[in-house]
């Protein structure tokens, strides 16, 4: 790719980002040009809509996930723990952008249709639910453990969790992936 190219990407999605983290989800293409200094056309060469803009930077924030998750040596759940404490992190500095982001479809047929931005989470989730599991005494749950995952670590209840109940970051990760483990358990359960 270009230079010029990647760093009028780049910018979009800078742009993009701190404008729905600021304004919700009203900010127009035209906004997001506007702040990321390219002309409407240009943004629109790039990415179809601001939705798509905010795809490429949540996977950009999975991608941190992901590298994290490769570079953790804990085990079970206590990998599970790191991982997850590393998303809140993300969350909190990144997540003001992805929680107006929704979709009509639910979590597994977007991921099982390969929607990029949750196929890089995915993988970054994969190995420490599946090494939790196991440490619980269970089968890999596979997708539906990264559902569950999902419903408990949605950017929104994090701020919730944060703002509302005033949590710190790691009291939140920490009950989150107790709960977790107990929907794991009862979700293995219930299939018997």
């Amino acid at each position: 790719m270009r230079s010029d190219t990647e760093r009028n990407r780049r910018r979009l999605v800078k742009a993009a980002a701190y404008l729905v983290a600021r304004r919700g989800s009203a900010v127009k293409m035209a906004d997001v040009a506007e702040r990321a200094e390219v002309s409407t056309a240009t943004a629109y060469r790039h990415y179809g809509s601001v939705d798509e803009i905010l795809s490429q930077f949540r996977f950009e924030v999975g991608e941190r996930l992901l590298d994290f998750s490769k570079a953790s040596d804990g085990r079970g759940v206590a990998l599970l723990e790191a991982v997850s404490q590393h998303w809140v992190d993300l969350v909190v500095k990144h997540g003001g952008s992805m929680v107006h982001t929704r979709s009509d479809e639910g979590y597994l047929a977007r991921l099982r249709s390969g929607a990029t931005y949750l196929t890089v989470q995915a993988d970054a989730l994969s190995t420490p639910i599946a090494e939790a599991a196991y440490e619980l005494g269970i089968p890999d749950p596979g997708d539906e453990g990264l559902f569950l995952w999902n419903i408990l670590f949605d950017p929104r209840e994090i701020f919730d969790l944060l703002s509302t109940v005033g949590l710190t970051k790691e009291q939140a990760a920490r009950r989150l992936v107790s709960a977790l483990c107990g929907a794991l358990r009862g979700w293995d359960a219930a299939r018997a």
